[in-house]
């Protein structure tokens, strides 16, 4: 973990760069050395029909959700949750300073108790290491 899912109002296909963001993002939770780098996944939800404050249909919108693991100090998921933010920030930048736009992020921390994951890549990691 972090599981980054980011849904994004329809109107930004054409101005986003979601590969590349996601780029970034898995970049930056790697740096921050706090999580596993076979546990970190990012996917994008498209959504076609949605309002945004008013109604104006050239507003966006764009929230990141980032899921994470248990167990880590509070601290700690405040300095990769800014990190993170931060990358977001910047890679919104551009169409913010062009678009109406509402840009949010937050993190999860998952219930150590009914979190359940099956995960072989991290062995896939090791064995190339």
């Amino acid at each position: 973990m972090p599981h980054f899912i980011m849904e994004y109002s329809a109107n930004l296909d054409d101005d986003l760069d979601i590969p590349a963001l996601f780029e970034k993002l898995n970049a930056t939770a790697i740096a921050t050395g706090v999580f596993p780098i076979g546990g970190i996944r990012s996917r994008a939800i498209r959504c076609e029909h949605f309002r945004v404050g008013e109604g104006d249909p050239d507003n966006t919108f764009v929230h990141l959700t980032a899921k994470v693991g248990s167990g880590r100090p509070p601290e700690v998921l405040k300095e990769a949750s800014d990190k993170i933010f931060e990358t977001f920030s910047e890679c919104l930048r551009p169409v913010f300073d062009r678009r109406w736009m509402s840009a949010g992020f937050e993190m999860i921390e998952l219930h150590p108790e009914r979190n359940y994951r099956m995960n072989n890549i991290h062995k896939k990691l090791a064995d190339k290491a």
